[in-house]
């Protein structure tokens, strides 16, 4: 899936003075700016000023502050069917989260910075850019929610959202990596037929997305599932719809 390139617009973001090495796009120096974002995103941002953890999720990074610090882009287009959201498809072969559909995103690098302050904004970015192709130079950020953990591999994940203001060509750009990139219509994610929960032989249960010929469950299902009941867009769906997971899951 690609998106028509636009050359017309300003940015959001300042720029350093170096370029990316894989792309050379200046590098962004990232900020937050709710300005001229689409009316129908007023709920979303709303939410994001109002979630709490606790309501996000139970995994809340550990109080003496280990884990590996990340950041993943929650990035909201607009397509044919209205708006949608940005995901990718990790590799079958990659040791954690082989396989699974989820937002961009990865490990803060030291060049990244503060990983309090911007550190998470840039690491968003570079990040997406690295995986999905994708120009950051089109991407408005425009919030942040509370930081959540992952105990299975480790990772305190900064949730950064986004709006595609001028959105460019995406394509999985290292296939040891990234399986494909695709988009998902909110009105497919919010959608009852759509909807499941997954059951893992632990018997731990988690919501779970249909869509796109892909299964999207686990960390990035639940923080979809969390963006949509808080915005208001979350439609009653039967929460008795289970999806099996195996051990390798």
């Amino acid at each position: 899936m690609t998106r028509a390139s636009r050359t017309d617009g300003g940015t959001h973001t300042d720029t350093d003075p170096g370029r990316h090495a894989a792309s050379g796009h200046r590098v962004p120096r990232p900020r937050l700016d709710r300005t001229g974002l689409p009316t129908w995103l007023d709920p979303v941002v709303r939410a994001v000023e109002t979630v709490q953890p606790l309501q996000l999720s139970r995994f809340l990074p550990p109080e003496n502050g280990s884990g590996r610090q990340s950041a993943v882009l929650i990035l909201f287009g607009e397509g044919d069917r209205g708006p949608e959201l940005l995901l990718m498809e990790r590799a079958g072969s990659l040791r954690s989260h082989a396989g699974q559909p989820s937002f961009p995103g990865g490990a803060l690098d030291p060049e990244d910075g503060d990983p309090q302050t911007d550190g998470p904004l840039r690491a968003a970015l570079r990040e997406a850019e690295e995986e999905t192709g994708l120009d950051p130079r089109g991407v408005q950020l425009f919030g942040v929610l509370p930081k959540l953990y992952i105990p299975v591999s480790g990772f305190v994940v900064t949730p950064v959202l986004g709006w595609w203001r001028e959105p460019s060509p995406v394509r999985a750009v290292d296939p040891n990596e990234t399986a494909r990139v695709f988009t998902v219509p909110v009105a497919d994610l919010t959608a009852p037929a759509h909807r499941a929960t997954t059951v893992h032989p632990s018997g731990h249960k988690g919501p779970a997305f249909l869509v796109e010929s892909a299964l999207v469950w686990g960390f990035t299902a639940g923080v979809i599932d969390r963006l949509l009941h808080y915005s208001g867009w979350e439609r009653p769906w039967d929460r008795g719809k289970q999806v099996p997971l195996d051990w390798r899951s």
